[in-house]
């Protein structure tokens, strides 16, 4: 990728500036903070569906027994 005869890392490095400067450290500290929750809230959404599925699994194995 070269656009502007500028390659990945450069065009990172700008968007991470400019993102700073538009929302501001603080601005970004909660984003992030929310970022952490929703990952957490998602793992935990995932673990549940993941014990539902090895339920039903396990409950239709003992019907066909």
């Amino acid at each position: 990728m070269n656009m502007f005869g500028l390659g990945l890392p450069e065009i990172i490095i700008i968007l991470l500036v400019v993102v700073i400067f538009f929302f501001g450290g603080e601005k970004i500290s909660e984003m992030a903070r929310g970022l952490g929750r929703f990952t957490g809230e998602f793992k935990k959404g995932k673990e549940e569906m993941e014990t539902e599925i090895k339920k039903a699994e396990k409950e239709i194995k003992d019907i066909k027994k």
